[in-house]
């Protein structure tokens, strides 16, 4: 390939374009030899056309296309036979060719940064038969770079803190600008930093674009940040260069480098004297124009006569001192206190301990205000005594209230009786004398617990309250009593000497030494010689005396001992005409009055412990007087053997004056006989009672 007189002179502006802009030589197109081919008669060498690379400057901005470079083959004679053709990337759309010349143009504005070069692929074609006279070849176009790209902060902006009073030369942060340019050509993307706002506070290198500190003592309490202005400029800071800048705000972080400090040397708080115990008497604050942990303190009371009663502690929001009373306040007893207090840092740095003490001293002085108080018992609690027997106004104690203020108005004393109801007792209003108003029981209640009054004459309102608790003395008013109502029984064949029963007695009264009590037998009782009672002072034993006797039947009237008449009804017919087991005159005659037979084993003189009979019997009761007197005597016998027995009188026939004795269909029928009596036979009848009987009342309910 060959260049004419036309291509060479736009190699050669082209070439000195790139001097100007990018200092670089032109790249060179070489044409290494191909294999020889053969023609026939002679044999020769032959060039084929072989390249690297064409070069075109980016951003062209002209209207006429930009001329990039020229194909040309050996073979072609520039008689027209040969024809170009181009293929590749951008072929026709971005890069054209002139079939005839092979001149290739750009049409289009080429921008580095978006594609740095094209392949494409030529050809040498005949044009008659349209075959490759050249085999294809391949080459890049390059798009040639020019500063067209200023530096970027891709980062930016930024934010960076370093702590007060740091040392010059402290490094701060990094900034980082690129360039899009190409950085192996020329010095397009060679960026230098600078700084154009910050000074003399801050610099910056200029190759790494580290900020660091250039003053020292930077202090955080005067100016806490700084927005800097950095800048990066190509072309390695030439004239020329392209730049790009951004912003780097440095804030100063905080050190314990001040010392607390109260605004005034002294302070003075009136409070009354009736403010509670824990509250809030003043708060105080050392300031520190220090920040965070480096701000926070602790307040102490180091002096003054109020340690006991004050005490300071600190708000850990607020970093302030509250001083609270421990003790109740008493304007009377002292007026006023004095406190040294001392605030202090609790983390101090040690680099700046040459700054000064960081602590602090304040005095605090504090006014106790009078307070109208309400009267003051010379006692919480008095405690005094009266005997029950004492009369109505006998005296029991004094109390005694004064006005704690200066004042010292009169008071007037008076009972609260929400706490005397009864109104047991009165007071004088002028001496406190408190009297009996009623008759006392110590047995009712043995202790008094009353509430006085003490009220100020010139102001109702206040009002002290004093306790009272009268204990009231015992004396002998009331006479023992026995535990409990006592039914004593015992066997026939008890041995004399053997207890029966141990009594035992109570009083109410209680007297120093306990109670000492006596027993002995009545008059009526002591005419019995079975028995005897030994008083052992505390219990009494009821012992039996009498002698072992022949045991004898318990009725004299043996023809009505049921238990041994024995009746049987094994046979029919008969009715009431059979009278030979049983006598029916009995049977017919309804108003037969019995008396109580007489027990052989009771003495005359103890018969007013058995139950009381019946002198007259309601009609159709025979049965059940029977039944009842063998009840009675099993009840005070309790050593008779259970005689139980079970007859069934079961009477055949008609005409019977009697009629049924069956209870079967007692409860169902209309029949007028009263079971009221089944009440009378103690607890072991009560369901049969509650069964058949009519009578609200039943002798052992």
């Amino acid at each position: 390939m060959k260049l004419g007189k036309v291509e060479f002179c736009h190699f050669l502006q082209i070439l000195a374009l790139f001097l100007c802009l990018s200092g670089l030589n032109q790249a060179e197109i070489t044409r290494p030899r191909s294999k020889p081919y053969f023609q026939s008669g002679r044999t020769r060498t032959k060039r084929s056309w072989v390249w690297n690379q064409f070069f075109v400057l980016e951003e062209y901005m002209g209207t006429d296309p930009l001329y990039v470079g020229k194909l040309h083959s050996d073979v072609d004679k520039g008689d027209g036979s040969i024809k170009y053709i181009l293929s590749g990337e951008g072929a026709s759309s971005i890069f054209i060719i002139d079939e005839n010349t092979g001149d290739i143009h750009a049409t289009k504005r080429l921008d580095r940064e978006e594609q740095a070069y094209y392949t494409l692929r030529a050809q040498a074609l005949d044009r008659l038969t349209n075959k490759p006279v050249e085999p294809e070849s391949e080459f890049v176009i390059k798009i040639q770079d020019i500063n067209d790209n200023e530096p970027k902060f891709l980062d930016g902006p930024y934010t960076a803190g370093v702590p007060e009073m740091s040392p010059v030369g402290t490094s701060v942060v990094q900034v980082t600008a690129t360039d899009a340019d190409d950085p192996t050509y020329g010095n397009s993307a060679r960026v230098v930093y600078s700084i154009l706002q910050g000074q003399p506070y801050f610099s910056v290198e200029p190759k790494t674009g580290v900020i660091k500190t250039a003053l020292p003592n930077m202090d955080r309490e005067a100016k806490d940040q700084y927005l800097l202005v950095i800048q990066a400029k190509d072309m390695v800071g030439q004239n020329g260069g392209l730049s790009g800048t951004t912003s780097v705000t440095v804030t100063l972080t905080d050190v314990n480098d001040n010392p607390p400090r109260f605004p005034r040397r002294s302070y003075q708080y009136n409070v009354p004297e009736s403010l509670p115990v824990a509250s809030v008497v003043a708060r105080i604050k050392a300031a520190d124009a220090d920040v965070g942990p480096n701000a926070e303190m602790e307040y102490k009371i180091v002096d003054g006569d109020g340690l006991g009663v004050f005490k300071v502690s600190v708000d850990k929001e607020t970093q302030e001192g509250i001083i609270t009373i421990q003790k109740e306040l008493d304007f009377e007893a002292k007026t006023s206190y004095t406190l040294r207090i001392e605030a202090a840092n609790l983390h101090v740095d040690p680099r700046f301990l040459s700054l000064g003490p960081f602590s602090d001293m304040t005095t605090v002085k504090i006014i106790v205000e009078d307070v109208d108080e309400p009267p003051v018992f010379t006692s919480r609690l008095y405690s005094m005594v009266v005997s029950e027997a004492a009369k109505v106004g006998t005296i029991i104690g004094t109390v005694a209230a004064h006005d704690p203020d200066a004042s010292n108005s009169p008071v007037r004393y008076s009972i609260d009786r929400n706490t005397d109801l009864e109104r047991y007792f009165n007071i004088d209003a002028n001496s406190g004398v408190i009297t009996t108003a009623k008759s006392l029981d110590r047995e009712t209640n043995a202790v008094h617990n009353i509430t006085v009054l003490a009220m100020e004459s010139q102001n109702p309102a206040q009002i002290g309250r004093g306790y009272v608790a009268i204990t009231i003395l015992d004396i002998n008013d009331n006479a023992p009593e026995f535990a409990m109502e006592y039914e004593t029984t015992v066997c026939e064949n008890a041995q004399p000497g053997q207890v029966i029963q141990k009594i035992s007695a109570i009083d109410k009264d209680d007297p120093p030494n306990g109670h000492q009590f006596y027993f002995s037998l009545t008059a009526e009782a002591a005419n019995n010689h079975n028995f005897t009672l030994q008083d052992n002072k505390v219990l009494v034993l009821l012992i039996v005396t009498m002698r072992r006797r022949k045991k004898e039947p318990l009725i004299f009237d043996e023809e009505r001992d049921i238990r041994e008449n024995i009746v049987r009804y094994d046979d029919e017919g008969g009715g009431e005409e059979d009278t030979e087991a049983f006598d029916m005159a009995a049977l017919r005659n309804l108003n037969i009055m019995r008396d109580t037979k007489t027990r052989r084993d009771v003495t005359p003189e103890i018969q007013f412990l058995s139950r009381p009979t019946f002198k007259s019997i309601p009609d159709n009761v025979i049965f059940r007087e029977f039944i009842w007197e063998r009840l009675k005597e099993a009840d005070v016998d309790p050593c008779a053997p259970p005689y139980d027995s079970l007859q069934t009188y079961a009477f055949e026939g008609n005409g019977s004056v009697a009629e049924s004795l069956s209870s079967l269909d007692s409860i169902s029928s209309n029949s007028d006989q009263n079971y009221d009596y089944l009440s009378d036979w103690g607890p072991r009848f009560k369901r049969l009672a509650d069964m058949y009987g009519t009578g609200p009342e039943c002798l052992y309910s």
